[in-house]
């Protein structure tokens, strides 16, 4: 291939030749006239500034006109076409906008305020020469559409002014998108609920102080990164419905979260309504939103806004209302089936098994025997598997067992496994499923007769204050049955 230089060279002989005759008969010339492919090439196509101006406007998505100092249509692009019907050969080159483009009445004040934009100095207090108003425009039907114009000043090389261009567009259009605009910033800024964007690959990318404070984390520190990152249980719901919503079908009501944080997030963002960072899940009350571009109608979606309230608290007010609605039923179903048992150990145990359900697996019943140990007297549900009855017996706890102090501080007592809860059970003599447990002491007449414990197993959390309080209610109608069997000769 031949380079521009030795082209550049090869042209110069050529002409030469020419000059001394030599071209005239090309069939005579030596090999020394052969002629390069490179240089019969044409010169590469430079694009004009006017056909470069002329594609920039009408590939616009504004309608755009220019006017210049007196008022005369310069340019006119496609989009303006399509908006208003008028065809650039007809707009292009009228003096004016009276008649066509606006009334005739209006015309002077209309230009006028279009043109005053060229008063404003550049730099000035003002900012860049650029003015927004709202115009009435004729369309080539004749029929009238509020347009929302933006007027910049067109100046010279030295600053002197030649004209202005208006972009603009239909009024209420313009309002829509600055509304959405505006309703975006308030969704992301201060609003009373949390809103997470995430991409197709549900990665977030952006979210608002109340989402960031709802899942205890930074807002800078979830940017870019998976939910996985800041949630474990819970997690495979959440996806699926971000990927539901993603494939065009979200959930159609408010659908209730219960979602785990990571260990290592607790503590790390203020915890919503009084939350203390052991209160680690969260409910979040979430609604769904595809995200499509309105700019180009693509169908391949841009993401999901994720919508939630936190309703931890107001959900766990309502779970223990409820509890408390139940527990308080099956106190009075225990007190009405007690009232018909003639042996008063009976009535007891009764109380037993109602207070078991949704309360803890495993009841015991333990009364102070003569010697001053703890007598087994009854077992909810019964004989633990395994094992034959304890009852009549006598347990021997260890020093310093829960049941033992429960006794002889008169207070319940609360105690959960160490890391080997097998063994933590063995040796306080109970299940081996046992994880939690809570010692009451049974009194009557003002003294202490024994102690009744709850159990609960794998999966269940530890007893609070709330259970303690619930077991106490339970402890002394057990207690009263204990006293009056024990006045009659039983146990």
């Amino acid at each position: 291939m031949t380079t521009h230089s030795e082209a550049a060279h090869s042209k110069a002989l050529h002409s030469e030749a020419a000059r001394s005759g030599h071209a005239e008969h090309p069939e005579r010339s030596g090999p020394t006239e052969h002629r390069d492919l490179d240089d019969e090439a044409p010169a590469p196509f430079l694009v004009s500034d006017q056909r470069l101006l002329a594609a920039l406007l009408d590939g616009m998505e504004a309608a755009l006109l220019a006017l210049d100092t007196t008022g005369r249509v310069t340019h006119w692009n496609e989009r303006a076409t399509r908006l208003l019907g008028w065809p650039a050969a007809q707009a292009v080159g009228r003096e004016g906008l009276g008649g066509w483009l606006v009334r005739d009445a209006d015309a002077d004040d209309i230009t006028r305020r279009l043109l005053s934009v060229l008063r404003t100095a550049p730099g000035g207090p003002n900012g860049p020469s650029r003015q927004t108003r709202e115009i009435p425009l004729f369309r080539a039907d004749g029929s009238r559409v509020l347009m929302r114009a933006t007027t910049t000043a067109v100046r010279d090389a030295e600053g002197r002014p030649v004209g202005v261009y208006c972009a603009f567009g239909e009024a209420l259009a313009q309002l829509d998108l600055e509304r959405n605009l505006a309703l975006s910033d308030a969704l992301l800024g201060d609003a009373p609920f949390g809103m997470l964007l995430v991409d197709p690959d549900l990665r977030t990318v952006a979210v608002n102080g109340r989402a960031a404070s709802a899942l205890s984390v930074a807002q800078v520190d979830m940017l870019g990164e998976p939910l996985a990152e800041f949630i474990t249980a819970g997690l495979d719901e959440l996806e699926s419905a971000l990927e539901h919503t993603l494939a065009g079908q979200p959930p159609r009501e408010p659908v209730e979260l219960w979602l785990t944080l990571r260990d290592d997030q607790l503590g790390a963002g203020p915890a919503p309504f009084g939350a203390g960072p052991t209160e680690e899940r969260r409910c979040l009350v979430s609604g769904f939103l595809q995200l499509g571009s309105p700019v180009t109608g693509d169908p391949v979606p841009l993401g999901v806004a994720w919508v939630f309230q936190d309703a931890t608290q107001a959900k766990r007010v309502g779970q223990g209302a409820a509890r408390q609605r139940f527990r308080d039923s099956q106190l009075s179903r225990a007190a009405r089936a007690a009232a018909d048992c003639a042996d008063p150990l009976d009535a007891a145990v009764l109380h037993l098994h109602y207070a078991l359900p949704g309360f803890a697996e495993h009841a015991l019943l333990d009364v102070t025997g003569e010697g001053g140990g703890l007598v087994r007297i009854a077992e909810s549900p019964g004989t633990f598997a395994g094992r034959e009855s304890t009852r009549g017996l006598v347990i021997r706890y260890r020093a310093g067992h829960p049941a033992l102090q429960a006794v002889d501080c008169a207070v319940p007592v609360r105690a959960t496994g160490g890391v080997s809860r097998s063994a933590w059970a063995q040796d306080h003599r109970w299940p081996a499923d046992a994880e939690h447990a809570l010692c009451v002491p049974l009194r009557s007449r003002g003294r202490v007769l024994g102690a009744l414990t709850f159990l609960r197993g794998a999966g269940r959390r530890p007893f609070d204050r709330l259970d303690a309080a619930y077991g106490e209610e339970v402890a002394l109608r057990v207690g009263a049955a204990i006293d009056l069997s024990r006045l009659l000769g039983g146990c």
